[in-house]
């Protein structure tokens, strides 16, 4: 069954087809004679439609939507063709953007009497403001693309490369990633470990966007069944990969986690009088008695509302009721902030690891985060932002400091771990950047993150299938502590095993060994170079064979 998007795509091409056909088979594409609002609605609803192959929808024929967006582009009005591309990009961004970003509105329902206001205008302004990356990119493949099939490379270039950029620009918002919208975990999404996400994005545009040359049949039918050999290679690989995992040997004896979900809401923590049951419920989850006692025990970001060094410190109650909570020999990994600094104090969001030793909690290990959230933990061009008075609009303040690039932690006890905060799960890569001691590679990859911002619609599904594809990316597992779900386990090609995920407004722990390690992955050693290839490849969409342009 089609999605309406794409049945009203369909219907409206097989009403052009005799007419537009004829068009492309004299060399030209011909403009769009349709109404500029339906063309306008068409590109709407393409994005709309490739938004929904995204979790927690997972409607992948939405991904033929990339397809609509450059049989619309292509068609754009004579006289202003790269004035409509434009548009029709930015349009198609919105709708995508608007979908896959809903989930914004939610962090301003935690105050909602002073800024719940705010949510639909936030949801508006970050997806135009994102759309606008999709609308370059149809610009720029309307001003270069010449009239052969072979055109849909250097779409899928364009959009890719538009993709990469909104993943840097200002520290980068990498969210759904059109390559994304596989289930991680999936055949398809195993090409992650070879490409990568960008690689993937490519990938998938390329293949799906093929739907596009069907009025074309007579000279495009090899770059069609191209696209279609695509989609089957990455099934079969994927499907080839997860029947013999390619698993490492292991380094040492496995280790057993707790990962503790409190299920504490995010208002909640605004509320001095629920401070003492915050603790209690983290301290009591941490003691609940198990078959096999946890080697390491994962707090998530932000687990208790006050700065690490101050309900940690020595002769502290909390400090008393965390030692309490844990055995001799444990080791604790918890979120939090803390202050650095003389003079003028610095923040940090940091993740700290603590030993139990018989009669102390000792530090065993600090990593801070590295990329920070825009206008949620830092202001992007500050002293700018300070004096056109945005700073003060959303509440930001003086921020957080970023810590140095990732590199994982070497912890007595516990093997090399890298960790990432909440929005650092996003970035393809951004775990391989960094290098344990010695070229010691990380053994594993612990997330935590404080979704409790995000409720309980689309966002924490989402979140938790981006975030796997980090696993896949580096072929290691991943531990995501979460304060109201979704917390779970994740192996090393980015499922979650049976009974090792904690859904949202959960309490409890998940109790479980920690997955084997795959051996190094393509990505893992070549980063994003194979990705550059592809946006290499893109250039002979442009014009080779068929070197005359399009009309401008």
């Amino acid at each position: 069954m089609f999605h309406p998007p794409l049945r009203l795509f369909a219907g409206e091409v097989a009403r052009r087809s005799c007419a537009v056909t004829e068009g492309a088979q004299s060399g030209g594409l011909g403009a769009s004679s349709m109404g500029p609002w339906v063309d306008r609605s068409l590109a709407v609803a393409a994005g709309v439609a490739a938004a929904l192959a995204h979790p927690p929808w997972g409607l992948t024929p939405g991904l033929l939507g990339f397809g609509l967006v450059l049989w619309l582009t292509d068609r754009t009005r004579s006289g202003r063709p790269l004035r409509s591309a434009f548009l029709r990009g930015w349009l198609a961004g919105a709708g995508y953007f608007a979908i896959s970003l809903m989930w914004l509105a939610e962090p301003f329902q935690i105050d909602a009497a002073e800024q719940g206001w705010m949510a639909p205008f936030a949801v508006v302004i970050v997806a135009l403001g994102m759309a606008l990356f999709w609308a370059a990119a149809a610009l720029v493949y309307r001003a270069f693309a010449g009239r052969g099939p072979l055109r849909v490379v250097l779409f899928a270039g364009c959009l890719a490369g538009a993709e990469w950029l909104r993943g840097h620009v200002l520290t980068g918002f990498p969210w759904d990633l059109p390559g994304e919208a596989w289930r991680a975990g999936s055949a398809p999404s195993q090409a992650a470990s070879l490409v990568g996400a960008y690689g993937l994005t490519w990938l998938t545009i390329a293949a799906v966007a093929t739907v596009a040359l069907v009025q074309e049949w007579r000279r495009g039918w090899m770059v069609m069944i191209g696209g279609a050999a695509t989609l089957i290679a990455l099934f079969v690989f994927g499907a080839a990969r997860l029947a013999h995992p390619p698993l490492a040997a292991p380094g040492g004896p496995t280790p057993t986690l707790r990962i503790v979900q409190a299920d504490v809401p995010q208002e909640s923590k605004y509320d001095q009088r629920r401070f003492a049951g915050i603790v209690g419920r983290y301290v009591t989850l941490t003691a609940r008695p198990s078959a096999r006692p946890a080697d390491i025990v994962i707090w998530p970001e932000g687990a208790v509302p006050a700065a690490l060094e101050d309900y940690l410190a020595p002769g502290t109650w909390t400090r008393q009721a965390v030692m309490g909570a844990l055995a001799p020999g444990q080791t604790l990994l918890v979120g939090g902030y803390r202050w650095s600094g003389d003079g003028r104090p610095i923040a940090y969001n940091s993740l700290a690891a603590f030993r139990r030793t018989s009669n102390d909690l000792v530090p065993a290990g600090l990593y801070d985060k590295y990329r920070l959230v825009p206008f949620g933990e830092f202001m992007p061009l500050d002293s700018l932002a300070s004096r056109l008075g945005i700073k003060q609009f959303v509440h930001v303040g003086d921020g957080f400091a970023s810590g140095p690039p990732p590199r994982p932690l070497a912890i007595a006890g516990i093997p090399p771990v890298q960790p990432l905060i909440c929005y650092e799960s996003l970035f393809p890569g951004l775990a391989r950047e960094g290098r344990a001691p010695r070229g010691v590679r990380a053994r594993w990859i612990v997330n935590v993150s404080n979704d409790a911002w995000f409720g309980s619609g689309s966002g924490p599904r989402q979140h938790l299938n981006l975030a796997s594809y980090r696993a896949i990316e580096e072929g290691l597992p991943m531990v995501r502590a979460t304060p109201t779900g979704i917390s779970a386990v994740i192996d090393a090609f980015g499922r979650v095993p049976a009974g090792e995920e904690l859904g949202h407004g959960v309490l409890g722990v998940i109790d479980a060994p920690l997955p084997p390690a795959s051996r190094p992955t393509l990505y893992s050693r070549l980063g994003d170079w194979p990705f550059l290839i592809m946006l290499i490849l893109s250039l002979a969409g442009a014009r080779w064979p068929w070197r005359k342009p399009m009309e401008v």
